[in-house]
């Protein structure tokens, strides 16, 4: 996988990525979720996650207190010791990770929390989930950020 070719391309088809996720959303179709599911098995079909780690290299989660107690007691330390090394708050009010790529990434890409990592990892990048078309806004920025999630909606535009 070339990042830096898949940023180039996933920043020069941004403005027209975007525009199209807008005129998705006023429209509402209806088998939206099956078309996206299908084209996100497909894209995974090929697409190997480990190969890339863009997501945990460059973009934090937002970690859930359910997250910070399941992954403090995987790491044998309380949850305020947990949030003191490792989150911070951000804008919204949310912890997110405290420096990027993630402090639980490996150098071959494989996560050293894997089995306890925060829900928003478990779903990324929420290509498969129901109600697609609530996430339209989301997904184009994850269009710049997963070469999988850039090859579904330039997929989708043909169905569209």
């Amino acid at each position: 996988m070339d990042l830096e070719k898949f940023r180039e391309e996933s920043q020069n088809r941004s403005k027209g990525n975007k525009a199209f996720l807008e005129k998705l959303r006023r429209r509402k179709p209806k088998n939206l979720d099956n078309i996206v599911h299908q084209l996100h098995h497909n894209a995974f079909n090929h697409i190997d996650c480990l190969e890339c780690a863009n997501c945990c290299k460059t973009t934090s989660p937002i970690v859930i207190d359910r997250d910070i107690d399941r992954i403090a007691k995987h790491l044998k330390m309380k949850p305020s010791r947990m949030i003191e090394q490792y989150l911070q708050l951000d804008e919204e009010g949310d912890y997110v990770f405290r420096e990027t790529p993630c402090p639980f990434l490996m150098p071959d890409n494989y996560c050293m929390i894997y089995e306890v990592r925060p829900r928003a990892c478990r779903e990324y990048p929420h290509t498969d989930r129901a109600r697609f078309h609530q996430i339209l806004k989301l997904t184009w920025r994850n269009t710049l950020v997963c070469p999988a999630v850039l090859e579904i909606v330039e997929e989708l535009k043909k169905d569209y």
